[in-house]
């Protein structure tokens, strides 16, 4: 981990991972394969959940008050579970299968609200039996392969929830996430001195990121903001479905 190729990759990977805890739709789940180009996919993934963990705090106090906590009561529950079934099953699951399978969810997803023609999204009320099996699925996803947006997504955007509402309550659930998965992750070895020594280095520019990604929710406008979230979800489900092919063959 060293030589300007991985620290400009880091650096970009960073700064993405903070613009997602700012609220900028999924471009979080760009962190770990824009810093595989440079190093391993498994090891950028345990460098990474440390610059998380620490985007998180500011992505917390940033959205302190704008978050729905039925849903965070429904679907963190079920993604704790989720995370546990995804650690007792580490050395079973293929994640390229699990991988292929969250981009073929999110890509039938995103092109069934694409095709639909626009309305004006009214609030609905979030039920607690889809919100637990979509948290699951949320926490088994993200504890394999780092991609927790899509089935969060699939549960959330129907909800019509407001634009900093939804920010907010994406960003205070992937921080639960994330801080449950710390545990897992040190126990199967991937928080190592270096992981850790880089992660404090590469801190600074995703904390600057996150208040960066505050400012440009801030400034979007509500209809721009949701196409964004479902174009986002589309074309990183499209990589999903690519690297999880790839690794099957």
């Amino acid at each position: 981990m060293e030589g300007p190729g991985f620290w400009v990759a880091a650096v970009v990977a960073a700064a993405l991972v903070g613009m997602g805890k700012g609220g900028v739709p999924v471009v979080g789940m760009l962190g770990v394969p824009v810093l595989a180009l440079a190093i391993n996919p498994v090891v950028a993934a345990g460098l990474l959940l440390p610059v998380y963990i620490v985007s998180d705090v500011f992505g917390l106090y940033a959205y302190r008050h704008a978050f729905d906590r039925r849903v965070l009561a429904i679907v963190v529950p079920g993604a704790v579970i989720g995370i546990g079934i995804g650690w007792a099953t580490a050395s079973l699951v293929s994640e390229a299968a699990v991988t292929l399978v969250v981009g073929a969810i999110g890509l039938a997803f995103a092109l069934n609200i694409l095709a639909r023609k626009p309305v004006a999204a009214s609030p609905k009320r979030a039920e607690v039996a889809p919100g637990l099996f979509w948290g699951a699925v949320t926490g088994f996803t993200s504890f394999v392969s780092h991609a927790g947006a899509p089935p969060w997504q699939v549960y959330t955007l129907p909800l019509g929830l407001p634009k900093a509402v939804f920010a907010g309550t994406t960003t205070i659930a992937f921080a639960i996430i994330n801080a449950v998965k710390l545990i897992p992750y040190y126990a199967l070895g991937q928080l190592n001195p270096a992981n850790l020594k880089a992660a404090a280095v590469l801190a600074l520019p995703a904390i600057v990121a996150v208040f960066a990604g505050v400012r440009l929710v801030q400034l979007m406008p509500e209809r721009l903001f949701f196409r964004l979230v479902v174009w986002a979800l589309a074309l990183i489900s499209l990589k999903l479905i690519w690297d999880g092919a790839r690794g099957l063959i």
